[in-house]
Parts: structure tokens; C-alpha cells; sequence
């Protein structure tokens, strides 16, 4: 007696060809079709052309390596998308780090039925976001998962930049005394994703800050300022940044309320919704820890950039409890400035 006969080969994979299908992650043919006609043609870098497992790059020097993992809601929001985000978290990560953003990879985790539309116009933000920043996409990876299992889009991506600063940035470079500055108003990133996910209806459309910083924070370095520290503001805002600054130096900090820019259109929104700017997400802000000598000149630089134009110095570090962050409002009295014990807006990056 014969046993059951099955097929010899694998069923031509379903849908109206528009949408992402489990096919598309399998590494053959379907998978092949998807990064000839819509990932390779939007970064058309050299590298990717070699169709190889890796890339080989010339850094030149120390180099600064990072990663991060996006997986914002909604996709796309009011001044920036997943794509955008993605390119400038990373290069921002980079410039933190005092270097020179070079190379990025990208790793895309497609979900069934992602309509092929979403998925050019997402990677065809991150090539103009790559552009303007002025690094160079050479490898990466796409894998699809089954539908309802990723959101529609996740995104990793990992950057490698050449280290130009002439001393250490980070915590232990930071000294009692030194000048902290903010680049520019904050709390858009986060009102501008909330306002999109939730469909708020504010009168003003708030929209994000992402931006790269690459740029001002070169200016800085070549300039010869003293950069003692630089931090990002994203996750967990202002707060969380100058917290863990704090703790890391083993030294506090304090700043004055009425000096950190917030726009009459954010403020009103936290208000509404019973939120802190200072815990608010940017993606497009930093802090610069420097030395008091050099706070003027560093605020006059960074104001020549259009994204940095608000810079402003708002306070000090200073000797005192480790990690302890006061913050002076409107009245004169100050308070303690922590971080939240969880997240004030999950999926905002």
C-alpha cells in the first residue's frame, strides 16, 4: 500500500503581488525580487551592489560602533517617519561619541501583508535621511515574520563613525564647574508622535524635532572647544539624560526652569495631557557638558546651526550628591529632577 504523495516543490506564494509576504523573507527568488526592486535601488551604494554578507570599510583611526532598534507607532508622524528616525538616532548616537559618522547597516523586520508602498516610501526616507546626514548605507539584512507579529515594520540599524575629538567625551570627562548647554527647545519628538497615534486634535501641528547633530557637534570639535560630555535627549527626555550624566560623573547638576526653551504649543499640549516636557522624547537635541571658559563661544557655534539655533545655556555641574539633579522654577525654589520609573510614552522611537 502506497503512502500519501506530497508536492516536490513549494507552492507560488499568495497575494496581489503589493504586499509583503512570508515568501519575501525566505531567501529565494521572492526575496530576491523584493531587495532588487525596492532596497537595493533605494541606497544604490556600491557596497550593496557586491551582494555579499558584509561590507569592508576604510575607517581611518579610533572608531566609535552603535546600534539601536526602532520601533516607533505610528510609522509615519508629523515631521519624520521609522526611516528618518532610524538614520538620525543612529548618527546622532555617533556624534555623542565624539566622532564622524561614516557607515551605517540597516536590518528591516517585515510583517506579512506590509503593504509594498509603506515599505518604499520608509526606506526611501531613510536614503534622503542618509544623504543629509552624509553617511553611506553598505549592508544589512530583511527578514519577515508571520502577520501580526512585528507592527507592520521594525528597524535596526548599527553605525560606525571615525573618533575626531582629542580627548574622551562621556561622564568621566565632566568637572565641577563646567557649563551645560541645550541645543534647542525640547519636548516635540514625543508631543508629535502622541498627537499622531492618538489622532489629538491641537491646534497647532506639532511636529518632530529629528534632525542629525553630526554637524554643530563636529563645528564644536574643530573649533577647539572643550567638550567634556555630549548626550542625546530621547528617550526620557532632558530629565533621564542629565540624571544619568550625573550618577555616571559621580557629581550633580543643576539648571534653571526659566532658561530651558519649550514652544508655547508644547507646553500647552503637556499641560493637557498632565506631562513633563523635561521627561518628554526628543530626536533631535542634545546636551554639551563643557568647560566654563569656553560656554559663550560654544553657544555662539552651535547657533550658526539650524538645527542648534535655540542653544541656550541653562546650568552647572557641580560638587554634591552623585547623581542628584535640581532644577530652580519660576519662584526660586528648587527641586529634585529624576528619572521616571518606567516609560512616559512607549514606542515614540
Amino acid at each position: 500500500m502506497s503512502g500519501p504523495e506530497f508536492p516536490m516543490s513549494c507552492p507560488l506564494p499568495t497575494g496581489d503581488g503589493e504586499t509583503v509576504q512570508m515568501a519575501h523573507g525566505g531567501g529565494g527568488r521572492a526575496m530576491a525580487r523584493l531587495l532588487d526592486t525596492v532596497i537595493r535601488p533605494a541606497f544604490d551604494d556600491a557596497e550593496l551592489d557586491r551582494r555579499h554578507d558584509g561590507a569592508v570599510v576604510e575607517v581611518g583611526g579610533p572608531a566609535a560602533f552603535t546600534t539601536d532598534s526602532y520601533v516607533v507607532r505610528p510609522l509615519f508622524f508629523p515631521g519624520g517617519d521609522i526611516g528618518t528616525l532610524a538614520v538620525y538616532g543612529t548618527v546622532n548616537d555617533l556624534a555623542m561619541c565624539g566622532a564622524r559618522p561614516l557607515y551605517l547597516s540597516v536590518g528591516l523586520i517585515l510583517e506579512e501583508g506590509l503593504p509594498l508602498d509603506t515599505l518604499r516610501r520608509a526606506v526611501a526616507s531613510m536614503r534622503d535621511a542618509a544623504r543629509a546626514a552624509g553617511v553611506r548605507l553598505v549592508t544589512g539584512d530583511t527578514k519577515v515574520v508571520d502577520r501580526g507579529k512585528a507592527d507592520g515594520l521594525f528597524v535596526n540599524t548599527a553605525g560606525i563613525g571615525r573618533v575626531v575629538a582629542p580627548a574622551p567625551v562621556g561622564p568621566a570627562a565632566v568637572r565641577s564647574g563646567d557649563a551645560v548647554i541645550l541645543s534647542g527647545d525640547i519636548g516635540r519628538h514625543g508631543m508629535a508622535v502622541m498627537a499622531a497615534r492618538e489622532n489629538l486634535g491641537f491646534e497647532t501641528v506639532i511636529e518632530s524635532d529629528c534632525a542629525p547633530v553630526a554637524a554643530p557637534v563636529l563645528t564644536l570639535l574643530e573649533a577647539g572647544v572643550a567638550v567634556h560630555c555630549l548626550r542625546d535627549l530621547t528617550r526620557g527626555g532632558l530629565a533621564s539624560a542629565a540624571v544619568e550624566i550625573a550618577e555616571t560623573a559621580g557629581l550633580a547638576l543643576a539648571f534653571d526652569e526659566a532658561a530651558v526653551p519649550v514652544r508655547d504649543d508644547v507646553a500647552a499640549a503637556c499641560e493637557l495631557l498632565g506631562l513633563d516636557p523635561l521627561h518628554v522624547a526628543n530626536e533631535g537635541r542634545f546636551l554639551a557638558i563643557v568647560d566654563p571658559a569656553d560656554v559663550d563661544r560654544a553657544v555662539a557655534i552651535l547657533r550658526d546651526h539650524p538645527v542648534s539655533a535655540g542653544a541656550v545655556a541653562i546650568g552647572e555641574v557641580r560638587d554634591g550628591p552623585a547623581g542628584r539633579v535640581t532644577c530652580r522654577g519660576p519662584l526660586g525654589v528648587d527641586r529634585v529632577v529624576d528619572m521616571l520609573s518606567g516609560e512616559q510614552l512607549p514606542r515614540i522611537c
